[in-house]
C-alpha cells in the first residue's frame, strides 16, 4: 500500500515556547513527550524510504479574512495575532522543516483536507495509507484521521508524535477514537516498517 507521512501543525506557533499557543503550556508538553525528536526520526525514516511527506500548517492573512470558523478558540488566535502567514508562528520548527521537494499545505481551519489540494495530491500519487501525527491531538490529528477514513484512506496515528494541552484530551482520542477510524502506532514501529524491518 502506497503511503505518506503527514506532519500536522508542527509549526513554531504551537511547538516553540515563544509561540503564541505554545507559550501557554503546549510547547512544554511537546518537549516532555519528545514530539519533535520522534517526528524527526519518522521524517528521516520516511525520507530514507522514499516515502511522500506532507507538512501541514495553520496560517491566515493578517486581516483573518480567510478564517471561516466562528468557534471561541478563533477569538483567541485573532486577539493574539497568531498564525499569520509570513511570520515566525507559521514557520515549521527547524527540527522538522520541509525539504524543498516536500509538499506544504497551509490551511485556515482544523481539517487539512478542507479547501486545500491535499486530497487531490494524495489521490494523484496513488497514496492509500496515511501515517500522521502532530499537535494538537484532539484537533488536527483527530480531524485528519476521521476525514482520511471517510475518504477511503487508511489512517495510522503515530501516538508519540502527538500532543494535546492536557493528557485527557490526548488519551481520549488515542484510546477511544483512533482505533475506530484507523490504527495507532509508534515512532519505533514506523521507523522499522520504513526500513523494511
Amino acid at each position: 500500500m502506497t503511503a505518506a507521512l503527514l506532519l500536522l501543525d508542527l509549526q513554531n506557533e504551537m511547538v516553540d515556547p515563544q509561540g503564541k499557543v505554545g507559550a501557554h503550556g503546549l510547547a512544554r508538553i511537546v518537549e516532555e513527550r519528545g514530539v519533535l525528536a520522534n517526528a524527526r526520526r519518522c521524517l528521516d525514516a520516511a525520507r530514507g524510504a522514499g516515502m511522500a511527506v506532507v507538512h501541514v500548517r495553520l496560517g491566515f492573512r493578517p486581516d483573518y479574512a480567510d478564517c471561516l470558523s466562528v468557534a471561541a478558540r478563533i477569538g483567541g488566535l485573532k486577539a493574539n495575532r497568531a498564525a499569520i502567514v509570513g511570520e515566525f508562528g507559521t514557520e515549521f520548527h527547524p527540527d522538522v522543516a520541509p525539504a524543498d521537494d516536500e509538499l506544504v499545505i497551509t490551511k485556515q481551519c482544523v481539517n487539512p483536507f478542507f479547501n486545500t489540494g491535499l486530497m487531490t495530491w494524495l489521490m494523484q500519487k496513488g497514496i492509500k495509507q496515511l501515517y500522521m501525527g502532530g499537535v494538537a491531538t484532539h484537533l488536527v490529528v483527530e480531524s485528519t484521521a476521521r476525514f482520511a477514513d471517510d475518504a477511503g484512506f487508511a489512517p495510522v496515528v503515530i501516538e508519540d508524535i502527538c500532543a494535546a494541552p492536557n493528557a485527557a484530551l490526548h488519551d481520549h482520542f488515542i484510546t477511544m477514537i483512533a482505533p475506530a477510524v484507523g490504527t495507532v502506532s509508534t515512532t519505533e514501529a514506523f521507523v522499522q516498517a520504513a526500513q523494511g524491518g
